[in-house]
């Protein structure tokens, strides 16, 4: 049942991201064209401020997530309805504090917007902050279908809408050419879609509208709130680590170049969310693996999902760092192209990032919170301190190589050293010697690839030109990664699985095949 959940899941995850990029490069295109890239940084400077005010969410969110897996798994109705009126109050406190502090920070925007004449900048900004705070009041009941591994029904909700925005906002560039009616639109499309997606979860378990009387115990109420502060702090450590770029970037250069910057975010937070969709999911069936079943189980699927999370993210690395830059050429120029170290940098972050995926899910879905809950924030010290530092001598490149460093003096090897402790009780030299392989494996499969493109000497100055050599690095990365592969334990039990799967589609498929030519009959 979880491997079924899991594929649904997935699958639902996946076709959505595959709408969502083709409406992203869309929105951007007309985006610039009309508005300009001036515009564009503004878009992306006030998205990054304003997630800083909305870190609180996810620590709520982690802690009753996973409060909520066992009750869940054991069907403990009056404890979902106690954790779940706890979950809600403290949204809704967490929406009130984003609207204040969200509220204060207005007379302030001047200290982080440097040389721009785009008007209205108050309201602009205080549409961004509606849109982030607003959603809260109706969200949270979203997480119970994550927890019920039932991802999908949130996931085709927000593709409809997401089809649906882009459709009314891309009328409203066309014909009005107006910024703040394109922002008033978007949040308004997104509020009702938060607010249509609770309703469905009310109708689909009404017994969590049951009422209040249902109370949780003291030592519930404390390891909630010992946790909810651990991911608090890891939070605002993160947002200091990943979600600071784009502010110090217009504090320091422009926001022009924010504008540039956000183009190459947009890819790599494609690539990312793409491959968030299979790990999210993996996320909640690998909570309640933990919660039911012994260590070498937990142990033995770990490293299946290791596997995956370096197929797909050495994939996605190695896809970004060669084609990137030929794709804004074509997409929309070559004055949109930055320096080639800032590539290189982004690229070995995602990848390292996207590594710790695995681990970083058995950390959070063993309860490990509270003991790394101040490395997030000493990781962004040192990220402010770098990146700060180097801008004057580096420009741009040193925000981003202050974020990569940072990352490889904390989180590299402080969460995996938390997982095979606490967890695993294994050695911590077994997991590096693993990475170690995997991504000398990677640095391999990059340039044997990049050299089968440099002998092909394809020109990449069209979509059709740069989507065959695409396709011929897709096929290229995938043999190799067969090729080694091929004889792994992990990758025979990904096999096993994929071959259950077909297996049963084919029998689905015959099934209803028969029952036509039995109606007919």
């Amino acid at each position: 049942m979880r491997v079924k959940s899991s594929l649904l899941n997935i699958t639902a995850g996946l076709g959505n991201q595959i709408i969502i990029a083709g409406l992203s490069f869309l929105t951007r295109t007309v985006f610039i064209h009309i508005l300009g890239i001036e515009y564009l940084g503004i878009n992306a400077l006030f998205t990054s401020i304003l997630a800083m005010l909305a870190i609180a969410e996810s620590g709520i969110g982690s802690s009753i997530i996973y409060s909520l897996y066992k009750p869940v798994a054991k069907d403990d109705r009056p404890r979902i309805i106690a954790l779940m009126n706890l979950y809600r109050k403290a949204y809704w406190i967490i929406a009130a504090v984003i609207l204040l502090i969200g509220l204060a920070l207005m007379p302030f925007l001047h200290l982080f917007v440097k040389d721009t004449s785009v008007d209205h900048l108050h309201m602009i900004y205080l549409i961004f902050l509606m849109h982030t705070a607003l959603p809260y009041l109706f969200v949270y009941k979203h997480s119970f279908l994550n927890v019920n591994q039932k991802n999908y029904v949130i996931t085709l909700g927000f593709t409809i809408s997401a089809v649906l925005s882009t459709g009314i906002r891309l009328a409203i560039l066309h014909y009005t050419e107006n910024y703040i009616l394109y922002l008033i639109a978007e949040a308004a499309i997104s509020l009702a879609t938060s607010y249509i997606l609770a309703r469905l979860v009310d109708r689909k378990y009404p017994f969590l509208n049951e009422g209040t009387n249902y109370k949780l115990d003291d030592a519930t109420k404390a390891q909630f709130i010992k946790n909810m502060k651990a991911i608090l702090l890891q939070n605002i450590g993160n947002y200091f680590i990943f979600g600071v770029d784009s502010v110090l970037i217009s504090s320091f250069i422009s926001v022009v170049a924010v504008g540039l910057y956000s183009n190459y975010k947009l890819l790599i937070e494609l690539c990312r969310n793409f491959s968030n969709q299979i790990f999210s999911n993996l996320y909640h069936s690998i909570g309640n693996l933990v919660a039911q079943e012994s260590r070498e189980k937990v142990y033995s699927i770990f490293q299946v999902s290791m596997l995956v999370n370096f197929l797909l993210y050495a994939f996605l690395a190695i896809m970004l760092y060669l084609f990137v830059e030929p794709l804004i050429k074509v997409w929309i120029g070559n004055q949109f192209v930055m320096d080639k170290w800032v590539l290189l940098l982004l690229v070995i972050t995602f990848y390292e990032r996207g590594m710790r995926n695995t681990i970083t899910t058995i950390k959070t879905t063993s309860g490990i919170f509270h003991e790394d809950r101040f490395a997030p924030v000493i990781q962004a010290a040192i990220n402010l301190s770098i990146s700060i530092l180097f801008v004057y001598t580096m420009g741009i490149v040193g925000i981003f190589l202050g974020t990569l460093i940072s990352s490889l003096l904390v989180p590299f090897w402080f969460i995996p050293y938390l997982v095979y402790k606490n967890v695993f009780q294994r050695s911590l030299l077994i997991y590096f010697a693993k990475y170690g392989y995997y991504t000398g494996i990677a640095l391999m499969t990059a340039f044997l690839v990049n050299m089968v493109l440099h002998l092909l000497a394809l020109p990449d100055d069209s979509f059709l030109w740069l989507i065959v050599k695409a396709v011929v690095a897709a096929v290229s990365i995938n043999l190799i990664f067969i090729c080694m592969f091929y004889r792994s334990e992990e990758f025979k039990y990904l096999f096993n699985i994929a071959k259950t799967m077909l297996g049963k589609l084919v029998s689905l498929k015959s099934a209803s095949k028969k029952n036509v030519v039995s109606d007919q009959s």
